[in-house]
């Protein structure tokens, strides 16, 4: 998948989880939805803590790169 896909991909699911959030605030929702909500949630948020925690890696890994090259 392209990066410009993995972006939207973690763009979708940052306003789905946002989305998630206001109905469970809400308080709307009967009990049984709610956790159902909240487990698609918790998967949702899973999900874009790996996408930033691989993003991470990536900026860390240009700027050792860069670093080591103006070291030289």
């Amino acid at each position: 998948m392209s990066a410009k896909g993995q972006k939207q991909n973690f763009e979708d699911d940052l306003k789905k989880l946002e989305e998630i959030v206001k109905k469970i605030e809400s308080g709307e929702a009967p009990l049984e939805e709610t956790v159902r909500l909240f487990e698609e949630g918790i998967r949702i948020a899973k999900g874009c803590q790996k996408f930033l925690e691989e993003a991470e890696m990536k900026v860390t890994k240009l700027v050792e790169g860069e670093e080591e090259r103006t070291a030289e």
